[in-house]
């Protein structure tokens, strides 16, 4: 299973909403597509989806190019879409049947599906009575009732409590395991961190950072100083020339310089240890994602992200 993009490109009037844009995506898993509101993520997708006019480029799915007809898919968009007069069972087996099931089939996945996520008690009930994480529920069910091969979920814990959000991150993590190819679009970092394997930043109809998100992070190396101690190390950390970025009840954060970091943070430990202080927490680390994605927006927009 293989979803190749090439060059896709979609103007609206004068405005090029995405510009020349390539990814692949050649392993089953989750892939995150993220970027600013505007940056050209729902229209990528919609482009693929054989929803929207294609202006240039390809998408092809297995080697062929993508149609709504030929293509078992599942789209989550961000603005949901349910009838809020309708009872929920009825308006799922309503979109397994639009999506090829029979009837009887329809009616066992969605109660198959309805147990699964904890909202078999609403199945007579019009969806405007749920609240909005049982909506999403059902939204969700709706996208993934037919059983889909490829599947895209825009911003899919939007709203959520920790308890759906629970939920949901199961049930992703369980297809992603299973085989099926996941586009997450989402603005979310922390979310598309827990996810993604690989990523395309999008800005402005441009992608800014594409390829394997552990090796983007790498390449900028260690950014932070994590450290949990007394404030004698804490001014240890300070004399070594580290920088107190944020500082925490239990914890203190430390920019790191861009050379020598590694070993000016040696150094520290051993200066730590030697004075018979021992760190309950001592970690370096790279930069999260949400730091690289303002760090590259920012550098596009003048130093300020948009």
């Amino acid at each position: 299973m293989s979803l190749i993009v090439n060059n896709l490109t979609k103007r609206f009037g004068p405005k090029t909403a995405v510009d020349q844009l390539s990814f692949d995506i050649t392993q089953p898993g989750v892939y995150g597509l993220i970027g600013t509101n505007g940056a050209g993520k729902t229209t990528t997708i919609r482009m693929i989806l054989d929803m929207l006019p294609i202006d240039h480029g390809s998408a092809l799915w297995n080697g062929k190019t993508v149609k709504k007809s030929g293509l078992r898919y599942g789209y989550m968009p961000e603005e949901r879409g349910i009838y809020a007069k309708t009872r929920v069972l009825d308006q799922l087996v309503y979109f397994g049947r639009l999506r090829g099931l029979s009837k009887s089939e329809s009616v066992a996945a969605a109660r198959s599906w309805m147990q699964r996520l904890a909202v078999t008690e609403y199945e007579r009930m019009p969806a405007e009575k749920l609240s909005k994480g049982n909506q999403q529920k059902i939204q969700l069910i709706s996208t993934l009732i037919h059983d889909p091969q490829l599947i895209f979920l825009d911003e899919p814990f939007s709203g959520l409590d920790p308890l759906n959000a629970q939920m949901f991150h199961e049930l992703i993590s369980d297809m992603a395991a299973n085989g099926k190819t996941i586009i997450m679009s989402s603005h979310q970092m922390a979310t598309v961190e827990q996810y993604c394997r690989e990523i395309t930043l999008l800005h402005r109809g441009h992608a800014l950072v594409q390829g394997n998100l552990a090796d983007i992070k790498r390449g900028y190396g260690h950014t932070k100083l994590v450290l949990g101690a007394t404030v004698d190390a804490y001014n240890m950390a300070h004399r070594a020339g580290l920088t107190l970025q944020e500082q925490l009840p239990a914890e203190c954060v430390f920019g790191l310089p861009e050379q020598n970091a590694d070993a000016i943070c040696a150094q520290l430990l051993r200066d730590l240890l030697a004075a018979d202080i021992i760190p309950e927490k001592f970690v370096l680390s790279e930069p999260t994602l949400h730091e690289i994605f303002i760090d590259k927006v920012g550098e596009v927009e003048g130093g300020v992200a948009a």
